[in-house]
């Protein structure tokens, strides 16, 4: 009994060990070749096209499948002939774009290297399609909703959108026996009740609400574990269960019901990291899945690195903390200490983020991704708006500096020592301590 016990976990470290080389060399390989070169949330329905004609000059099939409401092409490409179908669809939320990139940036892998022992068997094992931008009409105003302001991964049921319309054909005329429905997730969603940011969160998603088990939903459990195997080489303490609640009208838990058992992906935020990262960790969780297909592993690999995830959690963090500020109202001519909560809002890379006040007081029980100590300065918001809801643009003056907060033109006559504008320190950066996180 205790030989077959280290047997077992030796033979479990040996899965996680070649996940972590394998992932190590998937992201190398983007690293080299990826071929976006635009930040996910820059790309428009044109810049779509682009890509898809690089695809399409490296000998993939790229077919126009659809349309969206605003008469706009929707696409699915094409990789592989063996039996076992894979189907994937990106951004049917529009301001939800990081797979998009990492669908194309894999497939142009995936054509261009299939002399590869491990990319032939994915090729003779696997039919991949993927729609990358099922949204393209959402994509383009960069909103999550289609131009009837319908959530499409509400519609489901309903079938009142032409994409949802059409990514229920899709799946019906081909009957695929895995998908991978991917997402976006708010940048302030967590680990659980931790400070830690969910950069990746997963979830196999089930057709009901009792959870009925499957073969398809435990083989969807080890390729889900074989994910985070892979991606803990990079974020190891930034990778989440998203919540399990059955939602009758959502395109996943149908896919499911209708005998296409789901994988849904779920990429958040990581502080000091670009979208290209995100990107490339999507990228490597893509091959990471397809190769433990293809090469077999999936059927021996312990579901536990999924299913011991802790769930997504919110409400514990925000953006920014200024701690112990001595806020001041000009116009009530009065101030208080207090701790200041700044968030940024989601918007296209080349856009400026609103940054807003989003609380204000005792913030003890709350981190900041990043934090700043302001117990020495005076801070006043540069319109005198000093409310929640209201833009972080905030004054800095030293307390031991004279000034006279009622005056009209503050920040004329009396020029800050430092100034945090549209997210950013425009003067005096490093002049209010940072604190460790």
């Amino acid at each position: 009994m205790i030989r077959w016990t280290l047997a077992l976990l030796a033979a479990q470290l040996l899965f996680m060990n070649a996940h972590a080389q394998s992932a190590i060399e998937f992201a190398e390989i983007w690293d080299k070749h990826h071929i976006t070169k635009k930040f996910p949330s820059d790309v428009r329905h044109a810049d779509l096209k682009d890509y898809l004609d690089q695809l399409r000059k490296l000998g993939l099939k790229v077919d126009e499948v659809g349309r969206s409401g605003a008469n706009r092409e929707i696409y699915q490409v094409e990789f592989g002939h063996g039996p076992l179908k894979i189907f994937m669809w990106s951004q049917m939320h529009g301001d939800e774009p990081t797979a998009t990139s990492a669908l194309i940036d894999m497939f142009a892998f995936l054509q261009n290297n299939r002399g590869r022992p491990w990319v032939k068997k994915i090729e003779e094992t696997m039919t991949i399609r993927a729609v990358p931008m099922l949204n393209p009409d959402g994509a383009e105003l960069y909103q999550r909703r289609n131009l009837q302001s319908i959530d499409i991964n509400r519609d489901a049921r309903a079938l009142q959108t032409p994409e949802g319309q059409l990514l229920k054909k899709l799946r019906d005329d081909w009957n695929p026996a895995i998908g991978f429905n991917l997402h976006n997730q708010q940048s302030l969603t967590t680990v659980g009740r931790s400070n830690k940011q969910a950069t990746i969160s997963l979830l196999v998603v089930y057709g009901d609400a009792a959870k009925t088990p499957s073969e398809g939903l435990s083989r969807n459990e080890r390729v889900a574990a074989s994910i985070v195997e892979a991606l803990q080489k990079f974020i190891p303490d930034n990778i989440a269960r998203y919540e399990d609640e059955y939602t009758a009208t959502a395109f996943g838990d149908n896919f499911s019901a209708w005998g296409t058992p789901v994988i849904l992906i779920e990429t958040g935020s990581l502080v000091g990291k670009d979208e290209m990262y995100l990107v490339r960790l999507n990228f490597v969780a893509f091959l990471t899945a397809l190769r433990s297909l293809a090469d077999g592993t999936e059927r021996t690999q312990d579901p536990k690195a999924y299913l011991s995830l802790k769930e997504n959690g919110s409400g514990g963090v925000y953006h920014i903390i200024f701690r112990g500020a001595n806020v001041f109202i000009p116009d009530e001519k009065q101030s208080y200490r207090s701790d200041i909560g700044v968030n940024i809002e989601r918007r296209r890379a080349s856009f400026p983020a609103p940054n807003v006040i989003r609380e204000i007081g005792d913030l003890s029980g709350i981190s900041g991704l990043e934090e700043y100590s302001a117990a020495d300065f005076n801070v006043v918001q540069r319109y005198g708006n000093f409310k929640v809801g209201e833009p972080a643009e905030l004054l800095f003056y030293k307390k031991d500096r004279q000034v006279d907060f009622t005056v009209k033109d503050l920040e004329k006559q009396f020029p800050p020592d430092a100034v945090f504008s549209t997210g950013k320190w425009i003067k005096g950066e490093g002049l209010v301590p940072k604190k460790p996180v």
